[in-house]
């Protein structure tokens, strides 16, 4: 495969190697085989207090291989891109499933998928890997010393995120899928210490699966005074109230809050009770599946693994399923699920849904969370009218701290910036606000939802799941929504 920037090492001598592979694992008694060789670019640049805290670079190429033999899966990997170590890890990966049928109760079953051959490339204008290194420390250096010039300002940090996957997949059943993706992120932020106290605020734009031209200096410059002054009011703001107030949370803190009490309650290999570790089980399960109310009649959350530029946009995920798009909650109805091959066939779906990722060339793929949005509202509605349509409410910025319990139902969350409105305007900035709820009564508590011009598609580079844990992405987008009578402050008690 050849990229649409530079050559690339994942050429045709590495799609040898994997149908070589396949051909091992077949001839040692494999049913069915998939191999990915995969080759990852890191680059992370941070900056801390107007100097250069780390930077790291890496390159990272392997293979792992996937076979079924008597219902039971086995893996092995390796970064021995030559025959002989393909043939010993193909070889290896049979006797580990062989080892693991003996004791096995249910076999697993893969529900059809067609054999398919494509390649996909995210969106690039600017290869990052090319740009300077000492331009983007020269933007982060300065986005740091804009936030210093406060002197309430105590520390100021500043880092870069950029990441190149390329992976090729080919499956014994005649798949060869080849893609090419690129992921920027950048973010900053300020810290305001006095009157022994310590606050933050965060200016985090959406990562996003683009080049370099996602890196927009002009707006990181732009914002570095904002949230410097932002974090002196923070720490000059009253403590968060303690009752049930109405919340109007922006689309950066709604990501977090969908990602855990919607995305990972809806992966099916939870559900089912095959996955537990990590706050593992839901509460979601089949059982109610159409007939639960997940939220109002306002909820829709669509899941979309062909959203453009969406961290979860790979083209294929690596069970080989093309990206889909599909509801996991529908006017407030719970409607479906993330799943794999192995999963989607325990409650009668026909396709997977194409959520099969794994982390790395040395990672088993698992169900992970898709591109997950809440739909923007059908009517015209601004953050501004929704403010001025609250009387005692608190509007919320950003991501804070999480909990949440083991069925991803009783949760706590917290925000980067909080402002208190009173009779349908700001007053003032809060500070140490918590919110808490169970998730079905929060969702089912929103009644506005702005519309699709305030729709911001944030997302999540460090999703944790699995055991060994595996790290993931994923892309959550949404517009400010507002929730009646939710508990704040409770952290406080």
């Amino acid at each position: 495969m050849r990229s649409h920037l530079e050559t690339t090492v994942l050429e045709s001598s590495a799609i040898d190697l994997a149908h070589h592979a396949l051909n091992v694992a077949q001839h040692c008694g494999a049913k069915y085989a998939d191999v990915r060789v995969t080759r990852y670019l890191r680059q992370n640049i941070m900056c801390e207090d107007e100097r250069v805290s780390g930077i790291t670079d890496s390159e990272d190429i392997g293979f792992g291989v996937r076979v079924l033999v008597n219902g039971a899966w086995g893996f092995a990997g390796s970064n021995g891109l030559v025959n002989e170590e393909v043939e010993r890890v193909a070889r290896q990966a049979v006797e580990i499933a062989m080892a693991s049928a003996s004791p096995l109760r249910d076999p697993v079953r893969l529900v059809h998928e067609a054999a398919r051959q494509s390649e996909f490339r995210s969106s690039c204008n600017i290869n990052p890997f090319t740009v300077p290194v000492e331009q983007k420390v020269s933007l982060l250096l300065e986005v740091d010393r804009r936030m210093l010039k406060f002197v309430e300002i105590k520390k100021a940090e500043s880092r870069m995120s950029l990441r190149r996957d390329e992976r090729i997949f080919a499956s014994s059943e005649g798949s060869l899928l080849q893609s090419d993706l690129f992921v920027t992120s950048a973010v900053c932020r300020a810290t305001a210490v006095g009157d022994g106290d310590a606050q933050s605020r965060t200016y985090e734009p959406p990562p996003l699966s683009m080049g370099y031209e996602n890196i927009d200096a002009a707006s990181l410059l732009a914002n570095a005074d904002r949230i410097a002054e932002q974090a002196i009011a923070k720490l000059r703001s009253q403590q968060s109230p303690i009752g049930l107030k109405d919340l109007i949370l922006d689309p950066h803190n709604l990501a977090l809050t969908i990602h855990e009490s919607v995305g990972h309650a809806t992966e099916l290999d939870r559900a089912l009770g095959m996955e537990e570790s990590l706050a593992g089980r839901s509460f979601a399960t089949p059982d109610k599946l159409n007939s639960l109310r997940y939220g109002s009649p306002l909820i829709n959350f669509v899941a979309d693994n062909t959203l453009q530029h969406g961290l979860a946009t790979w083209g294929s995920d690596d069970d080989g399923v093309e990206g889909q798009r599909w509801h996991i909650v529908a006017d407030g109805v719970f409607r479906g699920y993330s799943t794999s091959r192995e999963v989607a066939g325990e409650i009668g779906l026909e396709r997977s849904t194409g959520g099969c990722r794994a982390d790395h060339w040395s990672s088993i793929p698992i169900v992970r969370i898709p591109n997950l949005s809440l739909a923007p509202g059908r009517q015209p509605l601004s953050l501004e009218e929704l403010i001025a349509d609250t009387d005692d409410g608190i509007y919320i910025e950003g991501m804070g701290s999480f909990s949440i319990d083991q069925m991803r139902c009783n949760f706590q969350f917290g925000g980067d910036a909080f402002w208190e409105i009173k009779g349908g305007r700001i007053v003032g900035m809060l500070k140490n606000v918590t919110y808490q709820s169970i998730t079905p009564k929060f969702w089912n508590s929103c009644d506005a939802i702005c519309d699709a011009r305030f729709w911001v598609p944030n997302g999540v580079l460090n999703c944790g799941k699995g055991d060994p844990m595996q790290i993931n992405r994923m892309t959550h987008g949404a517009s400010p929504a507002r929730f009646r009578n939710v508990a704040v402050g409770a952290a406080r008690v």
